[in-house]
Order: structure tokens, then sequence, then C-alpha cells
């Protein structure tokens, strides 16, 4: 996890702007090399099954060789130094072998070198993409084997079981290991920055691992995206395993540009430097009082810093979430009502409303309704939004809170099967703090 966003995340001061740290990938000098296939054929189609057990063991043993990778590269996997470069040709390699189609993109940061990895599975639709992605750097000061080498490793299982498995996906599956995370999600956002607007589209879900086997652990779940939200609580509500709000790491990790572009956000994280409470420890075990990892961001995030029991829980919910996303059914294309008027967002005054007229649409709403929203505003923590169906009910899409990002650009699932489609619905917007404007740019509703 980003020790620059987490030093921001600690101020309790409320920020007025995006993160300076985005505009440094912005500049980023890039080279994308051509992409790596293995010769192995892809897949035959084949049955859809249940999403495999993933053994801890196979995790643990990529783990085993991001720690020696550290050892022989002067203790650390860092951003610029030969132990990162050595982590990310181990991973293409696994990659490669396994069929996939790799492409290794690179990037100048501090005047390093950097690289992210992305590797596609053949097959599926590419206008509906399913993407998993996971730091690979560690901070200079430690192997990184928690932080994140668990991640990394987690999805890296995750994906070679797909290949197992000869797995015919109906959407496409991807997979992204992210440089200089540690300096602000460089990597990523050099990747999501670098996408045209047409292929940011065709991204579904964009699912981040990054800390998953803390050795005082949490269940922690992003609370970004309802579907993608619920599809985990259920998994871990299914092994009797308590979830809670993903909070400390919210805009430390590479989601945060993925979510920042509009793109639906999800994924898991078992703690960092947080103390867990009490009433954690007897929720989830472990030790009262103590910090998920005492070993974050420290020359003791070594092998010897994971919990097995967390390890296997998040990647076997990793593998849950790629299956399940990954073979269902892609919706067909919908109709979209849109109002791409502005209306202006008062300071700390009354809740402004936009209006879309639908028409044409038989029945009744859907149970998942797409609304989405691009709000421009320099502290979205201050707004509260609403959806208002024509009959007056009523939806929540967006509560205040101390998110610190500026806009909302996001795409909020909505169910509305008791409501008549065909009327007039309303965006409500109320900023109910002090000292900062914005306005509704558009939005939009998809039956």
């Amino acid at each position: 996890m980003s020790e620059h966003a987490h030093r921001r995340a600690q101020r309790r001061s409320r920020l007025r702007s995006s993160a300076a740290i985005l505009a440094a990938a912005a500049a980023a000098a890039a080279t994308l090399l051509a992409p790596s296939a293995s010769a192995r054929p892809a897949p035959a189609p084949a049955a859809l099954a249940a999403a495999p057990d993933i053994p801890v063991a196979n995790v643990k043993a990529h783990l085993a060789q991001l720690q020696s990778i550290a050892t022989a590269n002067g203790g650390n996997r860092a951003h610029g130094k030969t132990g990162y470069k050595a982590s990310i040709d181990y991973v293409k390699a696994k990659l490669d072998a396994a069929g996939y189609t790799t492409t290794l993109q690179t990037f100048t940061y501090n005047s390093a070198t950097g690289y992210n990895l992305i590797a596609d599975w053949p097959g599926g639709d590419t206008s509906h993409v399913v993407m998993a992605g996971a730091h690979l750097d560690s901070v200079t000061g430690g192997p990184g084997i928690n932080d994140n080498g668990s991640g990394s490793a987690g999805i890296l299982e995750t994906a070679l079981a797909v290949s197992r498995a000869g797995l015919a996906p109906t959407k496409h599956l991807r997979f992204g290991w992210w440089g200089a995370e540690e300096y602000g999600m460089i990597g990523s956002t050099k990747y999501v920055n670098g996408l045209a607007a047409a292929d940011r589209s065709k991204i579904e879900a964009y699912l981040n691992f990054d800390m998953i086997g803390s050795p005082n652990p949490g269940y922690f779940v992003y609370d970004d995206n309802t579907k993608l939200d619920t599809l985990f609580k259920t998994y871990f509500s299914g092994l009797g395993v308590a979830t809670e709000p993903e909070t400390e790491g919210d805009g430390r990790s590479d989601h945060a540009p993925f979510k920042n572009a509009g793109i639906a956000v999800g994924g898991l994280f078992s703690g960092a430097d947080y103390i867990k409470t009490s009433a954690q420890a007897t929720k989830w075990g472990g030790t009262s009082g103590v910090a998920f990892d005492r070993c974050y961001h420290s020359s003791c995030d070594t092998s010897a810093n994971i919990n097995d029991t967390a390890l296997d829980r998040m990647t076997d919910a990793v593998a849950y979430a790629i299956w399940t996303l990954g073979t269902e059914t892609a919706p067909p294309p919908g109709t979209v009502f849109e109002n791409t008027t502005d209306v202006a967002i008062p300071d700390a005054g009354a809740a402004v409303t936009s209006s879309v007229t639908v028409s044409g649409i038989t029945g009744n709403a859907p149970a998942a309704l797409p609304v989405g929203v691009v709000i421009k505003h320099p502290y979205r923590g201050d707004l509260v939004i609403d959806l208002v169906a024509p009959d007056g009910s009523t939806y929540r899409l967006k509560s205040s809170s101390s998110d610190s990002g500026d806009d909302v650009n996001t795409t909020y699932t909505v169910n509305a099967s008791s409501e008549v489609a065909n009327g007039v619905w309303k965006l409500k917007v109320q900023d109910v703090g002090a000292q900062d404007v914005g306005n509704i740019d558009s939005w939009k509703l998809t039956f």
C-alpha cells in the first residue's frame, strides 16, 4: 500500500484536489513493448464450472520466490531496483508458459524505468472485460511479502488456475501487476491514462488486491460498488466470516485511478498499520491493540509475515470473483436516457436536481439499474446523492464521507424493480459541507 498516500490519509484536514502524484504519471515517458504470447494454443471451449479451491501452498511458493528475489537484490523489490525487474520477469514467465498474452508496459518515474505487466487470457467478449490487479513493488526498506507480494501472488495463482481449468469465460479476463505503487499509484495511473475512452468503457470491473495475508488479519471489502461489494460479502458469508467496509486504504492503492476514471472497482484487504480493536479481535481472532500488520513497510515484511488462513481465504475469494464475473452472461446493449446540462451545486446549500424523462420502456425498471453520474466538485466527501423515481421514491446513491478526492465519476447500481420505468427520474445532489462549489456535469440511466 502506498506510503505517499498513507501519509496523506493520516492527515485529517480535508484536501481540495486530487493527488498531485497522478500528474507525474501523465508526464512519464511511455514505451509499449510488443506483446509476447506462449506458443501454447488457446484452450478449447470447456463446460463452465465452479471456482476452484486455490491451494495456499501454491500461493506461498510464489511468495518464497519473491522473498528469494528480494534477498538476492539488496533486500527489496522496489521501483527502479533490480529486485523489481526480477519480480516482473518471474511473473511474466509463469503467465507466458500458461498461455496468456502478456504485455510489458514501461514508464519513467524518479529517473528510473518502471514496469507494468498486463496478461490477457484468450477468448471472452472483449467488449466486456473483467480485470484483477495488484501492485508488485515493495518499499525500499523491505522485501514486501505481505505488501504486496500477497496480492500479486494471489492473482497470479488465480490466473494459473484459469489456465489449468481451460476456462472459456463469457467475458474477457485480464490481470495486471503494477509498478511504483509505493510512490503513489504511478504504474496503474499510467495504464489507465493510456487507455482510449472506448477501451476504458469496456472494463466492467476492476478488482484490486493489496495486502491479503496480514499476520493479524481483518477481512475488509471495498464498498465502492454495490455489485462487487455484495459479491465478496456473499462469499465470506458462506464461510461464516464477517466482513467490514474497507476504509484504511481508500484512495491509497491501485483501484483509485480506475475509480477516478469511472470504472467500477472492488477488492479485498486484510489491514495495514491501523490497530485491531477488541470488537474486531472477537470477530476475527488475533490480537487487539496491535496493528493488523506490525511489519507494514518494514524490513520484517518477510515470508514469516503472513497469516496462511487469511491468505487462503482471500485467494479463494479472488478466484470466486473471477469465475463468477467472468462466466456470467454479458448484458445486451441498453437504452440510455441522459441529461448533459450543467446544474450548479451551491456551497452548503439546498439540494438541486437534474431530470431525465424515460419513455418507450415496457414495465418496471430493472433490479440492477445503472445510474451513471459525473459531478465536478473539489471535495466529493461533502456530497449526498440520491436517485428519485417518478413516484417520488428516493434511493441513496452516496452519503457524505471523509473521502478526500475530487469529483464523482462512477456508475451506481440501484434495485428499482418496484418502480415503473417510464416517467421523470431525478438526480438529487446536496453539498452538506462548506468552502467549495461544484456542478452536476451529466448523468444517465441505462435500461
